[in-house]
């Protein structure tokens, strides 16, 4: 279990492309343009919206059922995210689902992370956190084992600027759940790099432990790209050393090795993977990470750096393709206002 230092996420349609400009992506190994697809859900996913879509819930109850009694936790976490989000926009399905089962622990889990999905798009997001508290706490004693509650509870301890102690001690409930559940560390690594802003050098120490202490299949292995991610797109806090930036690609690149290719469920992951190649210069390689990717493109990484992640995915790996020159040095920053221009933005 990696310590942490002490402490006292709009799609767009493609435009129709022509023949001659879908063909160097044939030949580079991509799919077309027009065959990208955002957040696409996986094949377990996806017959749960569809039923939501028609007003249904049985088959999202029975997803989360079985990811909670095969403890998959990683699966139970980003499907929670994704009705959750599905909830905000299409609620009738879940209310159906909240009022027939008012005490099941999926609908309890749903509950919270739609609770803190709407509190943290709001101007007053603190105080309204604050007020959803009960709803995180009854999904934390639904099911005592789940680490995914206590996920929320970390994002929802950011969102609501908790304490550090309080923070540690959520943390160290998260650890003994499942000691190496990504959700939660990506968790703690933001909550560090928001409190301690400018805090480069510790948000990599944090990340590289908690790597170097996961199984070597782990998603945690993508924790230091996290936090390479977050550097070369903040502009804030001292430089890290290129050596460092490229370890953190390479143990992610080892990562993607063991994970299934064009598949949904990993390419969150590579889409992040490839845009920090690409900072890093390193293009034949992310050129690979996006063949491997698929037609898979996801909202983060680039809704962090544009309004159009799904053109801004589109642009990137264009750029990727024809090796076009990265930003004018290595380590230039500042896609919100950092030190230097970057060219994918």
């Amino acid at each position: 279990m990696a310590l942490l230092p002490p402490f006292i996420r709009g799609s767009r349609t493609p435009a129709s492309r022509s023949a001659r400009n879908v063909a160097p992506h044939t030949a580079a190994g991509l799919p077309a343009d027009d065959e990208v697809l955002l957040d696409a859900p996986d094949d377990r996913l996806g017959p749960a919206l569809v039923a939501a879509g028609r007003d249904e819930y049985d088959a999202a109850a029975e997803l989360l059922a079985g990811t909670r009694v095969r403890d998959e936790w990683e699966h139970r976490d980003g499907y929670v995210v994704r009705l959750a989000s599905f909830a905000h926009a299409r609620p009738d399905w879940f209310e159906r689902w909240r009022a027939d089962a008012p005490r099941d622990p999926d609908v309890l889990l749903v509950a919270a992370q739609l609770a803190v999905h709407r509190a943290w798009r709001s101007p007053a997001r603190t105080e309204l956190l604050r007020e959803v508290s009960p709803l995180v706490t009854a999904a934390a004693q639904a099911h005592v084992p789940d680490p995914v509650p206590w996920r929320i509870a970390l994002d929802h301890a950011r969102g609501s600027r908790a304490g550090h102690k309080y923070f540690s001690e959520l943390w160290e409930a998260a650890v003994r759940r499942s000691p190496h559940h990504y959700g939660c560390h990506v968790a703690a690594l933001r909550y560090l790099a928001a409190s301690w802003h400018g805090a480069t050098r510790e948000c990599f120490d944090f990340a590289d432990r908690a790597a170097q202490d996961a199984p070597g299949d782990s998603l945690v292995q993508a924790l230091p790209l996290q936090a390479a991610f977050a550097y070369l797109t903040d502009g804030c806090g001292p430089d890290v050393p290129r050596e460092r930036l490229d370890a953190a690609a390479d143990r992610a690149l080892a990562l993607s090795a063991r994970l299934p290719v064009s598949d949904p469920w990993p390419a969150e992951i590579r889409n992040v993977l490839a845009y920090v190649l690409k900072r890093l210069r390193r293009l034949d390689e992310a050129l690979d990470q996006l063949r491997q990717l698929g037609p898979y493109a996801t909202s983060f990484p680039w809704d962090q750096l544009s309004d159009d992640p799904l053109g801004h995915f589109l642009a990137v790996r264009d750029r990727i393709r024809r090796g076009a020159p990265a930003a004018p040095e290595w380590a230039a920053r500042g896609d919100h206002g950092g030190r230097g221009p970057c060219e994918d933005h």
